[in-house]
C-alpha cells in the first residue's frame, strides 16, 4: 500500500501559497500551517520565502518556535530565502531562530530587491530525482547568502564564485532563491524525497 505524503507549508507571511501550488500539482497533500497543532501528522515542512524577522515574531506569538524546533529534530523541513534565515543557528543580528542547521547566514547578502537576479545552478543532489541533472535555473529575491557550513551540514549548490546558496544536514534543507517562482519542480520533488 502506497502511503500518501502530507506537507505543511508555515503560512505566516510570504510565499506559502506558491509552494502549496507546487505540491498540489505533485499529486501530494499541502496544508497551510499557522498553528502548533496543524504540525501533527505532517511529514514534512517547507518554511516560505518572505521576511524572516516577521515570520519568526509571529511564530513566537503563535507560541510555534519550539514545535517547529521539535518537529525538526525528527522529520524534514525545507527553508527557502527567509525560511533558510531561520533554519539557521547563527545571523550576525539578534532575532528569532529555530537553530536546526549547523549554517550560519547572512541577510540580504545580495543587496535589495533591485538586485535581484536569476542563474543556473549545479545541484548534484537532483541527480537522485532526475538522471539527466539539467542546470538548476534559480530565482534570487533580497536573497541571503549561507557563510558557513558546519558540523553534519553540507554544502549542495554554489554559485560559480563558490559562494554558498543551498545546504542541507540530514532531512534539513535551506536555499538561498525561491524554487517555488519557477516551473521547475526537481526541488520540490527532492525535498519530498527527504520526507519520505
Amino acid at each position: 500500500m502506497v502511503r500518501f505524503v502530507k506537507i505543511g507549508v508555515l503560512a505566516l507571511q510570504g510565499d506559502f501559497a506558491e509552494h502549496c501550488s507546487v505540491l498540489r500539482k505533485l499529486g501530494v497533500q499541502a496544508v497551510e500551517v499557522r498553528l502548533p497543532q496543524q504540525l501533527e501528522e505532517l511529514d514534512g515542512l517547507i518554511i516560505p520565502g518572505g521576511e524572516s524577522t516577521t515570520i519568526g515574531k509571529l511564530a513566537e506569538s503563535y507560541r510555534l518556535i519550539e514545535p517547529l524546533r521539535q518537529f525538526g529534530s525528527q522529520k524534514a523541513i525545507w527553508g527557502t530565502c527567509a525560511g533558510a534565515i531561520l533554519m539557521s543557528k547563527d545571523i550576525h543580528r539578534q532575532q528569532p531562530l529555530l537553530h536546526l542547521m549547523d549554517i550560519i547566514v547572512a541577510r540580504n547578502a545580495f543587496g535589495r530587491q533591485v538586485d535581484s537576479f536569476e542563474v543556473d545552478l549545479d545541484v548534484p543532489v537532483l541527480k537522485q530525482i532526475d538522471p539527466l541533472n539539467q542546470p538548476y535555473h534559480a530565482v534570487f529575491i533580497r536573497a541571503p547568502l549561507i557563510e558557513e557550513v558546519s558540523g553534519n551540514a553540507q554544502v549542495i549548490a554554489t554559485l560559480s564564485d563558490g559562494r554558498i546558496v543551498a545546504a542541507q544536514q540530514g532531512r534539513l534543507l535551506a536555499t538561498s532563491f525561491h524554487p517555488e517562482l519557477t516551473s521547475d519542480d526537481r526541488f520540490h520533488r527532492y525535498f519530498l524525497h527527504l520526507a519520505r
